[in-house]
């Protein structure tokens, strides 16, 4: 029974209100009549054919379109093991290793075959299999997304419950309350009667407000499953694209011709939201969907010290290639010159490897034998041992509690390892701005009416200023405060607001608060006020069980204005089709209903920047209410309607500056001849079909929107996400640079850069846009072409102008702000043009990117990326995000309330932006420093260890015999050095993290990359051949052709290869130990105990038997132990080659000490504790000089009052006197 009544609607719905009507106003609303010209069909971008509810139609071609199985894996079972093995052996190492292991099949090999191919097959291997998990994790949450399930027509108006992944073209089916649609669809019909339905689209341009969407009244009767049994119809339509905000296309039905508009289209991804149910057909299935033609492959990403391993292991290859080449020319000229003489070598009966007449060949030999043997130089365990590191470290990411958000239960979350590093070398973030900088929720704080300011709430923004304001004392002690700091630092401390009691109103002054506006000198002006805030909306009262009226608006901002006036007296109470009716009082307090007549609406668009309703009151009085930007509604003032706009722009500014969202509002009255005569003009605009209906329709409400009086305006604020104006502020004092890429309006998104201090009222802001004279001129004109070109031309010459005005600028304080809309984007970049953004852009302090599509943030990220080649990074919270988060060097998922697309595609996830502080200047800085130390010190010891090989050829005349036992050369990467590297690059930090915190300048030495430049990298590799030079020269001289054995014989081989061996353990552990910063017990258990594990080692493998252990037989207990020269070979081998770096450090130290050189001696010396005051300053120094953020705010403040001061206290020039 339950789901009968579920799939048939409640027909006594037919008598509610129609709420399509309530959207736009059955008086004005544009209807399809005989004549019309709908937009032409069948050329090229509009081939797309879709015949309703008979999907087998489309099994073959050319209707064949794409199932709805979405897939957003890296690999799949045919392709993982070519792409993975071209992921691995794209790195030079490992095509080294390749070659070699091929060698090691042959004759000449001086190792074992095993011994080479088997450390290659498990290095690659481990890596193969990490990337498989990682992408069986992608594959499962594809799999969930594709086995949900939906209600899908099967025939003779029966609907049955299928996977996602079974959904095809031309399917009907009804999607149900907050259900998610799994594919385009056409709306056809929805629970209410009128054919709405409320969307969120927050995974689409990150939105929580919801949007209204309507079907054709054609279909409105469709609204039963038995109504589907013989619905058929044809849609031809545009082809997919990634447009999100326009469609195109006809629908044939009933024999009609009916024109279809991104109004009834639902995308996939969207939520369905206060509707029962709503029934579609699938337009658009799988990747054709428009969501995911938004989306990117999911990128093969390798950080910047990975690619520059590149380049060091190419430097490492030519200088093995070069001692292998030298070697073998050496023992070629060797060979024919001298193996003659060498009659032990029995030149009269040998193999072609030592054949003084075929000098040439063995020369060959010898080099490809070299090749194999000083292949040591390259590190073959790095690869696998920075894979084990990054995985530690993203697990220490993982647990970090200080990144974990109690309210949701999210930590955060490294979706990768492969990019720790990179995080400590951010000089760009791009991030979004609803639902990742705020929280997209509105709250009434302050308004401005009749020339006087209301409201005592102090926004986020004046709480922080005022906080920093305080601990600058000493400073602003004597410069005077205007009214909004004096309402925000007093003696006490900082005001507190109480939390408000009620969503979206923090508004509180007793002046105009339960009644007592009437007691007010303007009482009339402020009636006006609360009016218009009551009837100029679109929103939607719904009563709750407690008889509470709450309100379904499409905007907070609207939601927030409509709950202001119910909680100041004029409650906005019920809607009919072309009424509305209020609650209010009058000037006596008393409580009336009052009903205005509806009579038209004229929307808000970004172009206009204003909203309208004409209403019919009960007297018959036609009044005009409006409300819109400030600068939009001033210039349409009449004379006598200005007379509180002196004092209003006052307000407004100081709003603007606290960052807050203002509208400012005034009304007109109509007289009946004058709105019949505009009425007429207007429901002509309103029923044009075509391409210059919106101009036409802009023109109309221009004419009545006009000579209008000034009644005030409001100031919401939308709140940032907590800690976001923290967190940017202290990104900005590390150095780092925010681009804003927002869907939202231009407005919206200035607004919420003052509320975080991305902007500032100091600032010159640079607006490209298309709202120029030229170009509104070439739309009339309806002439693509023209108006491409003149549009082009426009943002050229804005860009140009722009960087005009900064290099006269240059030099001074001047700082600039560059906002740019979407429709200039799509000229800005073009390739003639993209690069004269990006010289406007990064001269500016902060850069908005509004009304942007997921595409244009993907092509912006990609232009910042290769543009600046400087490390980006792109942080988003829904599937409109994605794009950019895949093509930034980094990208950074929010997991908020809805939608887990832009985690799903990032690299890493957080809970809150807040977090991405501790993420990049802690955990990046530490990662960033850990992995450049690591590489060079893996580097480092692979030369020491490496070259001693080479030299010992040298020394045995390039005879191919190894210095070292086996097991010593298959051990010392696995065992007797890789745990303490291990140790350094997951546990070392150069200083804590507090104090990374307090001091976030030192976060540049990342992006400057100070710890991996070539200069640096070299310096690692010289200290490295000083090593070997003094390690094996060293022994040798100690060892030499002198007596070893009490019975006078030297020391054989063995016995020097195992003492070198032992030297070389202490030397690179030994210098590990000098490198590491901060010890834990880890640390040392790693470093020391590598050492006493080689001497187990070698003791217990000399017990083996001799076929085993081949030459270090007994050699610790019979050889080197009894022997002083071993002990002291080795203390002053390890001394010699550890003091030059020692010596290096201690300078370094001395006379140029780095940030956190000073930092560790403040530390040690206990200044943190002892010496606040010094401290103090210290900390005042270790900032970037930031153009954005509370800090800059708040120093351009300082600077502006002492300029006001310095020009008040100087003297008036006299004249002529």
């Amino acid at each position: 029974m339950d789901a009968v009544q579920r799939q048939q609607p409640d027909k006594r719905k037919r008598g509610r209100i129609r709420l399509s009507k309530i959207y736009s106003y059955a008086c004005v609303r544009p209807t399809v009549v005989e004549g019309d010209s709908l937009v032409p069909l069948g050329g090229p971008g509009f081939s797309r054919v879709v015949f309703c509810n008979q999907p087998e139609r489309h099994r073959t071609k050319p209707f064949k379109y794409r199932s709805n199985y979405v897939s957003t894996t890296k690999y799949n079972i045919a392709t993982f093991l070519p792409k993975a093995l071209f992921e691995q052996f794209r790195r030079v190492a490992n095509m080294y290793f390749l070659f070699t292991a091929a060698l090691s099949l042959t004759p000449l090999a001086p190792l074992s075959a095993s011994s080479v191919i088997l450390p290659l097959i498990f290095v690659v291997g481990v890596s193969m299999i990490k990337e498989a998990i990682e992408d069986w994790r992608r594959f499962l949450q594809d799999r969930e997304v594709n086995t949900r399930k939906v209600r899908v027509h099967t025939g003779n108006g029966k609907f049955a419950d299928v996977e996602w992944r079974k959904v095809r073209v031309g399917d009907v089916v009804q999607v149900q309350k907050d259900q998610f649609f799994p594919a385009d669809l056409l709306m056809l019909s929805s629970s209410y009667p009128d054919g709405v339905c409320y969307v969120e689209t927050m995974n689409l341009d990150g939105e929580t407000n919801l949007k209204l969407k309507k079907t054709l009244e054609a279909t409105l009767d469709l609204d039963g499953d038995d109504e589907f049994g013989g619905f058929v119809g044809i849609i031809r339509c545009e082809d997919p694209n990634p447009n999100l905000y326009s469609f195109i296309g006809n629908l044939e039905y009933e024999g009609s011709v009916l024109s279809i508009g991104p109004q009834q289209i639902l995308l996939r991804d969207s939520k369905l939201r206060n509707t029962q149910y709503v029934y579609g057909v699938v337009v658009f299935s799988g990747h054709e969907t428009k969501v995911m033609q938004n989306a990117t492959d999911p990128p093969s990403k390798r950080s910047g010290i990975e690619r520059k391993m590149d380049s060091i292991i190419y430097f490492l290859f030519s200088v093995l290639v070069t001692l292998s080449l030298i070697g073998a020319i050496v023992f070629g000229i060797r060979t024919k010159l001298y193996m003659p003489s060498w009659w032990y070598l029995r030149p009269d009966d040998t193999t072609s490897d030592f054949n003084p007449n075929s000098a040439l060949l063995s020369s060959f030999y010898q080099f490809i034998t070299a090749l194999i043997l000083y292949g040591y130089l390259i590190p073959i365990s790095l690869y696998i041992s920075l894979e084990v590191v990054k995985l530690m470290q993203a697990r220490l990411i993982n647990q970090d509690i200080h990144m974990y958000h109690e309210e949701t239960d999210k930590p955060a979350h490294a979706r990768t390892s492969n990019l720790n590093e990179e995080l400590g070398q951010v000089d760009t973030i791009l991030s979004d701005k609803t639902g990742t900088l705020t929280c997209n929720q509105m709250e009434f704080l302050k308004c401005s009416i009749a020339g006087v300011s209301y409201g005592v709430g102090v926004t986020e923004v004046e709480r922080a200023t005022a906080k920093r304001l305080k601990r600058n004392t000493e400073e602003v002690n004597d410069l005077p405060r205007n009214d909004t700091w004096k309402a925000q630092a007093n003696d006490e401390g900082i005001e507190m607001v109480e939390k408000p009691h009620v969503k979206g109103f923090n508004f509180r002054d007793v002046r105009i608060m339960n009644g007592n506006w009437a007691l007010e000198a303007k009482a009339e002006v402020i009636q006006m006020f609360f009016r218009i805030l009551a009837v100029c909306q679109t929103a939607i009262p719904e009563e709750g069980e407690n008889g509470r009226i709450s309100y379904e608006a499409e905007s907070p901002d609207e939601g927030a204005f409509v709950v202001a006036a119910r909680e100041l007296g004029f409650e906005f109470a019920k809607r009919t089709q072309t009424s509305v009716h209020v609650r209010e009082s009058d000037l006596s307090g008393r409580k009336l209903e009052r009903e205005y007549k509806v009579l038209n609406l004229l929307e808000f668009n970004s172009t206009r920047k204003r909203m309208s309703v004409v209403v019919r009151d009960e007297d018959g009085q036609i009044y005009l209410f409006c409300k819109g930007a400030d600068s939009v509604i001033f210039e349409r003032l009449s004379k006598a309607g200005r007379e509180y706009e002196e004092a209003t722009k006052l307000h407004l500014a100081n709003y603007g500056d606290a960052g807050l969202r203002t509208l400012a509002l005034a009304y007109r009255k109509l007289d009946e001849a004058a709105y019949k005569e505009w009425s007429d003009v207007f429901l002509k605009a309103k029923t044009t079909i075509g391409l210059d209906r919106d101009s036409k329709l802009d023109k109309a409400s221009d004419m009545v929107e006009r000579e209008l009086i000034l009644v005030g305006a409001t100031a919401v604020e939308d709140k940032l996400q907590k800690g976001v104006p923290e967190c940017i502020d202290k990104l900005a004092l590390a150095g780092l640079k925010i681009w804003v890429l927002t869907g939202d309006k231009v407005e919206t998104a200035i607004n919420i850069g003052f509320a975080c201090s991305l902007l500032r009222s100091d600032m010159k802001q640079i607006v490209v846009s298309l709202d120029t004279p030229s170009v509104k001129s070439a739309e009339e004109s309806n002439d693509k072409n023209a108006i491409m070109k003149v549009s082009k031309e426009a943002v050229r010459s804005q860009l140009i102008s722009g960087q005009q005005h900064v290099a006269v600028d240059s030099g001074t304080d001047t700082v600039f702000a560059l906002i740019i809309d979407g429709k200039s984007l799509v000229y800005a970049l073009e390739d003639d043009m993209k690069e004269l953004l990006l010289q406007l852009a990064v001269k500016c302090a902060s850069v908005l990117c509004c009304r942007v599509s997921p595409k244009q943030k993907a092509m912006v990220t990609r232009l910042v990326k290769e543009g600046t080649g400087k490390t980006t990074l792109a942080v988003g919270d829904g599937a409109n995000d994605v794009g950019m988060i895949q093509e930034a060097d980094i990208g950074v998922g929010i997991s908020g309330v809805e939608g887990m697309q832009a985690v799903m595609a990032s690299d890493f996830s957080i809970a809150q932006f807040c977090f991405l502080e501790r993420l990049l200047i802690v955990h990046g800085h530490w990662c960033y420093k850990r992995i450049a130390t690591m590489v060079c010190y893996f580097f480092y010891k692979n030369i020491v260890f490496g070259l001693t090989l080479f030299y010992y050829e040298a020394y045995t005349n390039y005879s191919g015999q190894t210095l070292y036992n086996d097991w010593f050369l298959s051990l010392f990467n696995v065992l007797f050095t890789s745990l303490p590297v291990a140790a350094l690059g997951v546990f070392e930090q150069d200083v804590p993290a507090k104090v990374c915190l307090e001091f976030p300048s030192i976060y540049q030495q990342g992006p400057q990359n100070m710890f991996f430049k070539w200069d640096r990298i070299l310096g690692w590799m010289a200290n490295g051949v000083l090593g070997s030079i003094m390690c094996f020269f060293i022994v040798i001289g100690i060892f030499g052709h002198q007596a070893f054995r009490h019975d006078g014989q030297i020391s054989e081989f063995q016995v020097f290869g195992a003492t070198m061996y032992t030297a070389i353990i202490w030397v690179v552990n030994g210098q590990l130990a000098l490198a590491t910063s901060y010890f834990t017990f880890i640390q040392h258990l790693f470093i020391w105990g590598s050492v006493v594990l080689w001497y187990l080692f070698l003791l217990f493998y000399g017990l083996l038997s001799p076929t085993i252990s081949t030459t270090a037989y007994h050699v610790l207990t019979e050889a080197l132990a009894p022997s002083p020269r071993f002990w002291i070979a080795t203390l002053l081998v390890t001394a010699a080659c550890l003091f030059p770096y020692f010596a290096y450090v201690v300078f370094r130290r001395q006379f140029s000490p780095m940030d956190h050189h000073i930092l560790q001696e403040m530390m040690y010396l206990n200044k943190d504790v002892a010496d606040l005051e010094l401290w103090s300053q210290e900390r005042s120094k270790a900032v970037e000089r930031a153009a954005y953020g509370f800090t800059a705010r708040v120093e351009a403040r300082i600077r502006l009052i002492r300029q006001r001061l310095h020009s008040n206290a100087s003297p008036p020039r006299n004249g002529g006197q």
